[in-house]
């Protein structure tokens, strides 16, 4: 049973003996700084079931949590806040019953298995910052939900067809002269993209030039003799033609390797790949079944369409009057294409940018219509969009800040700064060099989730790898100022902390440790590592308050040399599962 569990039932016990009153629920908060305390209880949600002064429910309740809880030593109440003081055999008790913090808060594996999907690029460009924030987030969800005690399966659905693929391929064709990654010394994914962005510049000159002989804007876009050539590459590529398939296998190929070299780069992988040019063929299957039962309807042009109007939505489109293919055949496809491959998972979070929140409401809906239990348990974990300092990315116009380029920024970035503060001059060049692509990817992966993924980010490289406040190296130069505490001590730290006294600032990093269970739950119920991140840099500056106010191998006495060693090696160890949780490295030195 846990401390808050334990009052729980001594609060209510409490409420039944003095006021004859049942309470369904006890609200705990941490207690403010201006005020004593290790844990408040919130007084005011009670007045629904206990008529009195708040003040006087909070005496009563103190006072028999004193004479009940030996855990608990003194009270206090500030209007309707009950302030309990935790004795220090309460958290010294907990330190020592803990008896490895390196997995400390780490549940073991249940049975209930989620699948976390992030990336999801499209095979015609690089991957560039937007998807930086997608695949950090979906990693470090995977990762706290595995944390939490859920199997996990990560994965991605590469879109490999299409228009917009069909746009590079034709670009390729026409001004390529056959160049490959291999004669360019370019990444096939930067190749490729150079393509989709000449598609565009040529598709803006035809536009223009009707435009200019009377055609209107929208007449222009549609009669391009560039665009309806691409159009009819696709309808050859849905039919199979062995030219463009050929084709699009070896532009393909190209691109996979680039995103495998950025995957490896940025630290993240996958259980398994899915590829749109397979499972939107049985997304088309399953429609054709949901005409026979109705959940469809076929409009006199050939088309498809789920109408959703009494949920609140509208008719949505799920197969043109061609016969092709939309995004949401491929994902009506590909869930349960990932069910079956997967028989134990029980539900599925989709990490892609809130611009298609309407699109998954959609897609949940039909799932649901379409009879899958599992379709209850689906979650859009939607993200706000990264922008610059110079404004929003745009990837026809190349104007999108490269993912290879950022993680190279940032290195170079964490090298300028590391040099000035000239702390590793004893490094080899090997070293300095691992140090600061840590320190930079660092920096990277925090500023994104620290951030609530709901939230739009204006990105500021400087700005992350600072080596203060709540930024990525602070955390990791806090980790090994730790470790070098550690090297410091000597032998084995035995303890024996009876009789012992907390300093106050021991205790507040005692109570920090001790939310860190809690805190994974919290972050995977609510698919949020920036709980995780801002824990971190709650417990760090809690440590560092201590370490500047604590002498640790100046103290009086040995117990209290070895007990604050074994401090530091805790907090060390939450640090790195925590950055672990966030995708981060640690460094042992800085």
């Amino acid at each position: 049973m846990t401390l808050q569990q334990s009052l729980t039932k001594h609060i209510k016990d409490a409420i039944s003996s003095a006021y004859d009153a049942t309470l369904e629920t006890v609200e705990f908060q941490a207690t403010r700084k201006e005020f004593e305390g290790d844990i408040t209880v919130v007084v005011f949600p009670m007045l629904r079931v206990v008529k009195g002064n708040p003040v006087a429910i909070g005496e009563a309740i103190g006072n028999y949590l004193v004479e009940n809880v030996t855990e608990v030593v003194r009270f206090n109440v500030v209007k309707g806040f009950l302030n309990v003081v935790l004795s220090d055999t309460h958290f010294l008790d907990f330190f020592t019953e803990v008896t490895d913090f390196s997995s400390y808060g780490i549940q073991p594996q249940n049975d209930d298995a989620m699948m976390v999907e992030y990336a999801s690029p499209n095979t015609n460009k690089p991957l560039h910052l937007g998807h930086v924030r997608n695949v950090l987030l979906g990693y470090s969800v995977a990762q706290i939900v595995k944390a939490s005690g859920k199997k996990v399966y990560k994965t991605q659905i590469i879109n490999d067809r299409g228009i917009h693929i069909c746009k590079s391929m034709l670009a390729w064709e026409r001004y390529g002269n056959g160049e490959t990654p291999q004669s360019t010394g370019k990444k096939g994914d930067k190749l490729v993209g150079d393509y989709y962005v000449r598609f565009d510049k040529e598709y803006k000159a035809e536009i223009a030039t009707l435009e200019a002989s009377g055609k209107t804007t929208e007449e222009a876009k549609a009669e391009a003799p560039i665009i309806i050539e691409a159009q009819q590459m696709l309808l050859k590529w849905e039919a199979g033609d062995k030219d463009v398939v050929a084709l699009w296998k070896k532009m393909n190929g190209w691109v996979y390797e680039g995103f495998d070299a950025t995957y490896e780069a940025i630290g993240v992988d996958f259980d398994k790949n899915y590829y749109e040019s397979n499972t939107y063929l049985l997304g088309k299957e399953f429609i054709a079944e949901g005409l026979k039962s109705g959940v469809f309807i076929q409009k006199e042009d050939g088309s498809v369409w789920c109408d959703l109007t009494e949920e609140g939505l509208d008719e949505k489109i799920v197969l043109r009057s061609d016969g092709t293919a939309v995004y949401m055949t491929q994902d009506i496809g590909t869930a349960i294409q990932r069910v079956k491959d997967y028989p134990d998972v029980t539900g599925m979070i989709y990490t892609v940018g809130n611009e298609q929140d309407y699109h998954f409401q959609v897609l949940f809906l039909i799932l649901k219509k379409l009879g899958f239990k599992w379709a209850e348990n689906l979650f859009h974990l939607s993200y706000g969009m990264v922008d610059l300092p110079s404004g929003k990315m745009k990837s026809r116009e190349g104007t999108v800040v490269d993912a290879d380029d950022l993680i190279e920024n940032m290195t170079n970035t964490a090298r300028e700064i590391s040099e000035d503060l000239g702390k590793i001059d004893d490094f080899n060049e090997e070293e300095k060099n691992e140090l600061y692509h840590t320190i930079g990817l660092g920096a990277l992966k925090y500023y994104i989730l620290k951030v609530d993924p709901k939230k739009r980010i204006l990105f500021n490289p400087e700005e992350s790898v600072d080596f203060q406040g709540n930024t990525g190296p602070f955390i990791q130069y806090t980790y090994a100022r730790i470790q070098s505490i550690i090297r410091k001590s000597e032998g084995d730290l035995i303890l024996d902390l009876k009789d012992y006294t907390l300093d106050p600032k021991e205790k507040e990093v005692l109570k920090t440790l001790q939310l860190f269970p809690d805190v994974i739950q919290q972050a995977a119920s609510n698919y949020s590592p920036a709980l995780i991140a801002n824990y971190t840099y709650d417990l760090v500056k809690e440590f560092n308050s201590f370490y500047q106010n604590v002498p640790i191998f100046a103290a009086d006495n040995n117990k209290e040399i070895q007990f604050r060693v074994a401090l530091c090696a805790a907090v060390g160890d939450v640090i790195k599962t925590a950055f672990s949780l966030l995708g981060i490295n640690v460094p042992e030195r800085m």
